[in-house]
């Protein structure tokens, strides 16, 4: 289950799948010719798509606990994990900045939210909330998940309860169906004016309110990672706790959407408890291939992406900008490629799609070259 620096294998390849599909559904070769799996849920609902960003936030929870874990480990005071804390945050912050303005920079109008600033105030908030409940008596290191499980619950209800009393001006209370006029659609108005996402102006898919149920979906990956380091349970007991928590999360998060629907850009509790059962059964089934059955050659490519994850995800993102915008012949390099190279052999959809397969193995292959050279961009 771990290599010899302690990480975990089957969570490396869980998180290089995450990054392999969120760069696979970012980059098609035409927008105009997209399979319906590999779009966003128009609202309400969900699809395979809107399961890749909860599951890196799952991932990272995960990861905060075990990399926290490792340097309590060694010796180190807890304060001298805050520079760290604060300084990753501030650097996640700023590329997603970077990304969102790439490359006009219209500061009038620049987008605040965003999947990076996200995960940075996620990671902020559930660092220092952990590093506050976990402690070291010697050698060992004690933590119970009892509280930070009960706070990702506490902040579900709190938001379902903003949500569902607090009146809209002009609109009312409880309008889970209106994207303009929902609560969490209206404090993104208010706090960040004209800096909200482009193609809605009106409301924020990474706004501010709906970061309090992300922050239980981190939690969630927090509380896998706690379990996984019991050392009273064995391999196969714990992959059976993972499948069957998995399958009553899954189970939760219908029964929750016949009062709160499931939904992406509000992340709605009953999208929490649905992403975070699914994110449980895939890393199960991670593991159980990886570290059980010994079949790892698949996961090699996966587990260089997970290797570089926020490095992969900007750089791509920062490329995939970068050939729309180098022009041959007023025609897009990325528009020629799909064009002249995967129409013709493959059609419009599936042309399409394939285009953006090979942006990920370029991608992997870039990747493997840091990977070989041992080369880990830490922010």
């Amino acid at each position: 289950m771990k290599t010899n620096s302690g990480r975990l294998v089957s969570l490396d390849v869980f998180r290089g799948l995450t990054i392999a599909a969120m760069i696979l559904v970012n980059h098609p070769g035409s927008w105009q010719h997209v399979y319906a799996p590999l779009r966003h849920a128009e609202w309400h609902g969900w699809t395979p798509t809107d399961l890749v960003f909860p599951f890196f936030l799952f991932i990272m929870g995960a990861s905060i606990k075990l990399s926290m874990d490792k340097y309590l480990k060694s010796g180190k005071p807890k304060a001298s994990l805050l520079p760290r804390i604060f300084r990753r945050t501030i650097l996640l912050f700023l590329f997603g900045l970077i990304l969102n303005g790439f490359p006009d920079y219209n500061f009038n109008t620049l987008r605040i939210p965003g999947v990076l600033q996200r995960i940075a105030g996620c990671y902020l908030i559930i660092s220092l909330i952990y590093l506050a409940r976990v402690r070291m008596a010697g050698d060992r290191l004690y933590f119970s998940p009892r509280f930070i499980m009960w706070l990702g619950l506490g902040f579900m209800v709190l938001y379902c309860g903003l949500m569902r009393f607090v009146p809209v001006p002009g609109y009312g209370a409880g309008l889970w169906d209106s994207k303009e006029g929902n609560l969490a659609a209206y404090v993104d108005r208010w706090v960040f004016g004209p800096h909200l996402w482009r193609f809605s102006k009106t409301w924020d898919p990474e706004g501010l309110l709906s970061t309090l149920p992300a922050l239980a979906t981190t939690i969630s990956g927090l509380i896998c990672a706690w379990w996984l380091r019991l050392q009273h349970q064995n391999r196969m007991q714990k992959l059976m706790m993972l499948f069957v928590a998995g399958t009553a999360g899954v189970l939760l998060g219908y029964l929750l959407s016949l009062i709160v629907p499931i939904n992406k850009n509000l992340w709605t509790p009953s999208y929490v408890f649905l992403t975070s059962g699914l994110a449980l059964g895939v890393l199960g089934i991670c593991m159980w291939l990886v570290d059980v059955k010994g079949w790892t050659r698949w996961s090699k490519s996966f587990q260089v992406l997970g290797s570089n994850a926020i490095l992969v995800y900007f750089l791509s993102s920062l490329g995939g900008r970068v050939l729309s915008m180098i022009k041959v012949g007023g025609t897009s390099l990325a528009s020629l490629i799909y064009q002249f190279v995967c129409t013709p052999v493959f059609g419009d959809m599936l042309g399409s799609l394939v285009f953006a397969i090979l942006y990920v193995l370029l991608w992997t292959g870039l990747m493997a070259i840091l990977y070989v050279h041992r080369v880990f961009v830490r922010v």
